[in-house]
């Protein structure tokens, strides 16, 4: 356990805050980036469980990706670029 105080930049908190996240102070970056690349990753395969069941068109598919994620720019982040 660590005592470090971290300071989130205020639009990475809003961007965590639209995926329900709201890291307290004392919780790392690293382990917020790792929670919300699970989160991504997670999704990403429910997308592609709905385009094997023909849920929708394969012409389709690249742009439902593209916006998936674009949903979730924190992850072109370093865990050290999410702090102040």
């Amino acid at each position: 356990m660590t005592d470090r105080v971290y300071r989130y930049r205020p639009d990475v908190l809003s961007e965590l805050l639209r995926h329900g996240l709201m890291p307290a102070s004392h919780t790392p970056p690293e382990l917020v980036r790792n929670y919300v690349r699970d989160l991504y990753k997670y999704e990403i395969r429910a997308l592609r469980e709905r385009y094997l069941r023909q849920e929708f068109p394969k012409a389709e598919y690249w742009t439902r990706v593209d916006n998936l994620r674009r949903q979730y720019p924190v992850l072109a982040l370093l865990p050290r670029q999410m702090i102040e």
